[in-house]
C-alpha cells in the first residue's frame, strides 16, 4: 500500500510517500512545496493544487493522510492552513484516494510512542522506521513522512483488530 503523508501549511506544505508491504516500511519520495508570501492566496493555493495533483498523477497512492489542524495564537494562519488542507483534499478525492486524518498528538504517539515527543524525537524515529542514512529535510517534510508512518500503524491496528 503506497501511503501519502502531508504536513499541510499555506508557505510550505511537506509531503512524504512511504509504501507499506506486510509489515515493512520503505521510503519512495519526500519534499516540501513552497509558496511565496508576496502572491495572492488564490495563486498559492492553486500552486499547492498543480503539485499534489502532479504527485498523485505520477505515484498513484492508496492512501492520504493528513495531519489535522492545531489551534495556534494566529487564527489568520490557522485559516490559511485550513484552506491549504481543504486543497490537498480536494485533489485527493479527484483521483479517488481516501483520506485519513491525524493530530499532531495521534503522530507523536504512533512515531514516539509519547504524544509529547520532541521535534527531534519524530525526525529520530522516522529516521530509523525507514532506515534512512540522513533525516529528510526539510522539516516540513520530515513531519509529513511521519504521518505517513502514523497512518500505516493505524492500518496495521485495524487489520489486527479485524482479525480477532
Amino acid at each position: 500500500m503506497k501511503i501519502l503523508g502531508v504536513d499541510p501549511g499555506l508557505a510550505v506544505t511537506g509531503y512524504g510517500l512511504i509504501e507499506e508491504n506486510r509489515g515493512k516500511l520503505n521510503l519512495i519520495t519526500y519534499s516540501a512545496i513552497h509558496t511565496h508570501p508576496h502572491q495572492e492566496i488564490q495563486e498559492r493555493l492553486r500552486h499547492i493544487y498543480d503539485k499534489f495533483d502532479e504527485v498523485f498523477e505520477e505515484h498513484r497512492p492508496d492512501a492520504c493522510a493528513v495531519e489535522t489542524l492545531f489551534f495556534a495564537k494566529n487564527p489568520k494562519s490557522v485559516f490559511q492552513v485550513g484552506q491549504a488542507r481543504g486543497v490537498i483534499i480536494l485533489c485527493a478525492s479527484l483521483y479517488d484516494v481516501p483520506v485519513s486524518e491525524y493530530s499532531p498528538l495521534e503522530v507523536k504517539q504512533a512515531v514516539v510512542g509519547y504524544g509529547r515527543a520532541a521535534k527531534s524525537q519524530i525526525q529520530y524515529m522516522t529516521r530509523a522506521l525507514l532506515a534512512l542514512r540522513q533525516t529528510p529535510r526539510p522539516a516540513d517534510a520530515a513531519d509529513a513522512l511521519a504521518v505517513a508512518i502514523c497512518h500505516a500503524n493505524s492500518m496495521k491496528m485495524k487489520r489486527l483488530i479485524q482479525k480477532h
